[in-house]
């Protein structure tokens, strides 16, 4: 049966530490053409850089390739509905990156697809960039379980990700937000859930300096995703507290990581020229969405397609 990735509460701690090892050893020792011969449709209806280029290039590397398909192309739900483009795309590709607004449009993608269907960012989840992360963590830590991450802002999608992860594997998560931009409450009990079987512990705070004292990661993302323009001024007030600076990491360990996944707004939520502070392992991160995507690519996509439904 075909596999998807929508959402990394789906994926077990095993699976997770499969993923990065793979990763990590495609990442030293380069790729053999394992996808020749396959394509990924890349079904946007977000604008993306970072998650529209690792794609392309992962699927090169290993002997594919991509087609994609923009915002004014896909017109889901308008030009076309999701349930017709996942039956017409699984005739002709052999896996679905879809960057869709809503989290259902994936789970109506991946219901009507016979080809695996990727989370390459919904309003819920985003799960190749948690992955992505935890690479760069392992990476520079040489471990993940134990560590303590704290999430400075938005209670947004690469948020929940985060915890996920960390609640899977071990990790410790603080989270510090202004009232009413907290973590969505079924998502806090789903995570809690996986730490009770992890030993993960989860602290919630209004108080970003509290989150900071001796952690092992600081990450932080905008404070108004896509989609959200609207709020952007309400929200620069509400999160005027919750800056990532110098001084907030010096608050951490001393061998503190500092995360963004990218895009940043220089001078909201992180101080002007932080990304350059020794710190920062963000462009790290970036990198490492290529590697991790190619050991993903490879795990759903290596199975013969099955027929279209």
């Amino acid at each position: 049966m075909k596999k998807d990735l929508l959402s990394i509460a789906a994926l077990s701690r095993e699976e997770i530490e499969h993923l990065i090892e793979h990763a990590w050893r495609m990442k030293q020792e380069g790729v053999a053409p394992l996808l020749s011969g396959r394509t990924l449709a890349l079904l946007f209806e977000k604008p993306s850089l970072r998650t529209k280029v690792s794609f392309d290039t992962a699927m090169h590397q290993l002997g594919g390739h991509s087609i994609y398909l923009s915002p004014e192309e896909v017109g889901v739900g308008k030009r076309e509905s999701a349930t017709d483009m996942a039956r017409v795309l699984s005739r002709y590709v052999d896996g679905i990156a879809a960057r869709t607004f809503s989290q259902e449009t994936l789970h109506v993608l991946a219901d009507r697809s016979s080809v695996p269907v990727i989370n390459a960012l919904s309003d819920l989840e985003h799960p190749c960039q948690a992955l992505s992360d935890l690479l760069t963590i392992y990476e520079k830590k040489g471990r993940l379980s134990g560590l303590t991450l704290a999430f400075i802002g938005d209670g947004n999608n690469v948020a929940n990700s985060m915890l996920f992860s960390a609640c899977l594997l071990g990790m410790n998560f603080r989270f510090a937000s202004p009232p009413s931009y907290e973590i969505n409450e079924e998502i806090l009990g789903r995570a809690k859930r996986f730490a009770t079987r992890s030993g993960s512990q989860i602290h919630l705070t209004g108080d970003p300096h509290e989150a900071a004292e001796d952690a092992d990661i600081i990450y932080t993302d905008v404070w108004a995703s896509m989609g959200q323009e609207a709020e952007a001024k309400a929200r620069r007030l509400a999160f005027s507290g919750y800056q990532v600076d110098n001084k907030l990491l010096d608050l951490a360990k001393g061998d503190v990581l500092f995360m963004h996944p990218l895009p940043a707004h220089h001078g909201e939520e992180i101080s002007p020229g932080l990304l350059d502070d020794p710190r920062s392992v963000v462009f790290d991160q970036a990198e490492n969405r290529l590697h991790l995507q190619k050991a993903l690519l490879v795990k759903l996509l290596s199975n013969p397609k099955v027929s279209g439904k």
